[in-house]
C-alpha cells in the first residue's frame, strides 16, 4: 500500500471513529492508529474492508487478547460483497448461473471473517443495520453439513437470523465482516 493512500486510509478511519465514539466509548484513536501502523497486513485488510463498501470502524477492544475490533458498519451489506453464495461448497454446488464468489473464500482473501451470530447481534445494538439488505454469517457446523448456512438482517425494528440453502445468493445479500488488530 502506498503512503499515500496508507494515509487517506487513515484519515476516513479516523474521520468515522471520531464521528461515532459511542461504538467504542472509552477508547483512545492515538493507540488504535499505532497498532494499525505497526501492523501492515492489518492495514491492507482495513483498506480491503474500505473500498468493498464496509465503512469499518471499531467497535470494541479485546482485553484476553489486546486487540481492537473493527466491524463493516454500513447502514446496508457491503455494496462490494453483494449477490454472493455462502461457501467454496456451494458455489461449486452450483451447475448453473453461478454467483461470481462466495462470502468466506472473499473473506479470507480479504484477511478477515464472517460475523458470528453473537457477533451480528452486538453489532445491531451500536445502530441499525441491514435494514434493506441481508448478511452471510459464520454459520455452525452442524446447519452447514446439512446444506444450510445462516444470514441476518433488520426488519420492523427486530434482528432476525434466518436459514437458506448455502449456494443461495441474492443482489441484496452479502457479508459484513471482523477485524482484529
Amino acid at each position: 500500500m502506498e503512503e499515500s493512500q496508507k494515509q487517506e486510509l487513515l484519515r476516513v478511519v479516523q474521520s468515522r471513529f471520531e464521528k461515532n465514539l459511542r461504538r467504542h466509548a472509552g477508547l483512545d484513536w492515538v493507540k488504535v492508529q499505532a497498532r494499525l501502523e505497526a501492523n501492515p497486513e492489518k492495514l491492507w485488510s482495513l483498506n480491503e474492508m474500505e473500498r468493498t463498501g464496509g465503512e469499518p470502524d471499531v467497535v470494541g477492544y479485546d482485553d484476553k487478547t489486546d486487540e481492537y475490533i473493527f466491524c463493516d458498519c454500513a447502514a446496508q451489506s457491503p455494496q462490494g460483497r453483494r449477490s454472493v453464495c455462502y461457501d467454496r461448497e456451494a458455489f461449486e454446488s452450483r451447475k448453473t448461473v453461478r454467483p461470481d464468489n462466495n462470502a468466506n473464500d472473499i473473506a479470507a482473501a480479504m484477511g478477515i471473517e464472517l460475523l458470528t451470530e453473537e457477533q451480528y447481534r452486538e453489532l445491531q445494538k451500536l445502530g441499525d443495520f441491514d435494514t434493506k439488505t441481508s448478511s452471510w454469517l459464520k454459520t455452525p457446523a452442524d446447519i452447514r453439513k446439512l446444506g444450510g448456512a445462516i444470514f441476518g438482517d433488520r426488519r420492523y425494528n427486530q434482528v432476525f437470523i434466518y436459514h437458506n440453502g448455502a449456494e443461495s445468493y441474492y443482489a441484496v445479500r452479502g457479508f459484513r465482516g471482523i477485524l482484529r488488530v
